[in-house]
């Protein structure tokens, strides 16, 4: 039920956010801080209670979705199975990510894609550092599995002063052609972010640098 500060993907060191933005670490007091900042029309959450099949926010993200009708959310909930799909679909939360380091066959990916069409989902390709967590097919064979939208997430970067992983974002950038491409984890700056996007990305998560006031508003408005 609350925001957590990630660090490297070691999550059992991940704390409540301590955020200059707001007091306290509740996901729509969170929220609404980051939407006075700027109009952020997307949010990305990671609920890591059902990534580890300890729980589920979804009351929370309920919540989210009653007070922010018109933020799209793009939520990883550790999908791993067509009836876990399915629930999610059923409750209209926003667009599912599939996380890799969740998925135990690439066929599931082909299952997704032809139910997955409003909203489409998003696949968040999973390194801790140079190692892929995730079936090595979906990496073999891109064109046969991955969605629209793809995260180059390297958990090994998330939360800290490590930089974007720029090498990642090129190679996958140029595995389908067309496809979006979403840097995740390390940007530290505005000047991270031009690089991110001269690297080919479609856009960019953004957490740690808004927290601590590192990127603010007026650098986003330049930056759009």
């Amino acid at each position: 039920g609350q925001v957590v500060h990630a660090r490297g993907g070691r999550r059992s060191e991940y704390a409540p956010i301590q955020s200059n933005l707001c007091t306290g670490a509740d996901p729509e007091t969170i929220m609404a801080a980051l939407l006075r900042l700027y109009p952020f029309q997307t949010f990305y959450l990671a609920d890591l209670d059902a990534i580890q099949r300890q729980g589920s926010n979804c009351a929370t993200l309920e919540r989210l979705r009653e007070r922010f009708p018109a933020i799209e959310l793009w939520v990883d909930t550790g999908i791993s199975d067509e009836s876990a799909l399915s629930h999610w679909l059923d409750a209209g939360l926003g667009r599912p990510v599939i996380g890799s380091e969740s998925v135990l066959d690439a066929g599931f990916l082909s299952v997704i894609r032809a139910r997955c069409k409003n909203p489409s989902a998003v696949l968040s390709l999973d390194y801790q550092g140079d190692d892929f967590r995730g079936p090595p097919a979906l990496l073999a064979h891109p064109e046969r599995y991955w969605p629209e939208r793809v995260l180059a997430m390297n958990l090994h970067r998330v939360g800290g002063d490590k930089g974007p992983d720029l090498a990642l974002i090129v190679e996958l950038a140029k595995r389908v052609p067309g496809c979006k491409v979403y840097a995740s984890g390390g940007v530290r700056s505005i000047e991270d972010l031009q690089q991110v996007k001269a690297a080919g990305a479609a856009g960019a998560l953004l957490a740690s640098a808004l927290h601590d006031g590192r990127i603010g508003s007026a650098h986003l408005a330049l930056f759009t």
